[in-house]
């Protein structure tokens, strides 16, 4: 295979304008929107985050629809025993972004915390703790309802490291009873969709997705175009391994 005439070597890329030959046909690389497709799920407890579990138990996969191409991301993940939202993508580029500390994308949870907690604990939480993994803090943090020995919170946090939030809390000595994320982002978990459900996103809020991290607006992937019969259905370029 040549770019441009010259043998492509391996990890050799193509970029949009490049010329392709291969076993004596040309393409060109052209660069078209795709086609991605965003959803966000009401995660119930006792689901995992993974496409399988050794364990047998039900993942969050199993109740979502088949997307038209490409596969489902999960863009964060949540533990087994919390509840909420949770963002599914086929753009992975989306997905790496929303994820990655320099994105810089907020999580937002409700928390209830049996017994409450003093203000010298709730200072530390806000100023930042020492856990296993680096030092890590609530970006805000809201008091709420006291009901039969529990406690509301609203946390924020900037990071998504395995059970933060939970490893947060008990740090200080906290008893979680019960967690759910209620905002990703820009994007908040709908009061009306119950666990178990998914909802689509539109096209426009998927664009905002990607504007909110620093992306272009609409994501685009190569295809080649067959110089030598242009009325055939486009595929993409073929890598050296």
């Amino acid at each position: 295979m040549r770019i441009n005439g010259k043998r492509a070597e391996l990890g050799t890329r193509a970029v949009e304008g490049d010329r392709i030959s291969v076993d004596g046909r040309s393409f060109t690389v052209q660069a078209e929107p795709a086609r991605h497709r965003t959803l966000i799920y009401h995660k119930p407890e006792g689901q995992v985050t993974t496409r399988s579990d050794p364990e047998g138990r039900r993942t969050v996969f199993d109740a979502l629809p088949k997307p038209p191409s490409g596969r489902w991301i999960a863009i964060g993940r949540l533990d087994l025993n919390t509840a909420g939202l949770l963002v599914l993508t086929t753009d992975g580029e989306l997905a790496n972004r929303m994820m990655h500390p320099s994105g810089n994308v907020d999580r937002e949870y409700l928390c209830r915390i049996r017994g409450r907690i003093d203000d010298d604990d709730l200072a530390r939480l806000l100023e930042g703790i020492q856990l296993d993994d680096g030092v890590a803090r609530f970006s805000d943090l809201v008091i709420g309802e006291e009901t039969a020995g529990h406690t509301w919170y609203t946390v924020t946090i900037m990071e998504g490291r395995n059970r933060e939030v939970r490893r947060l809390w008990e740090a200080v000595g906290a008893q979680v009873a019960r967690l759910k994320r209620v905002r990703f982002g820009p994007v908040f978990l709908p009061a009306k969709l119950t666990p178990g459900r998914w909802q689509t996103l539109n096209p426009a809020d998927h664009r905002v997705l990607r504007e909110d991290v620093g992306l272009p607006g609409r994501a685009t992937e190569l295809i080649a175009v067959d110089e030598n019969k242009p009325d055939r259905e486009p595929r993409p370029p073929r890598r050296r391994r």
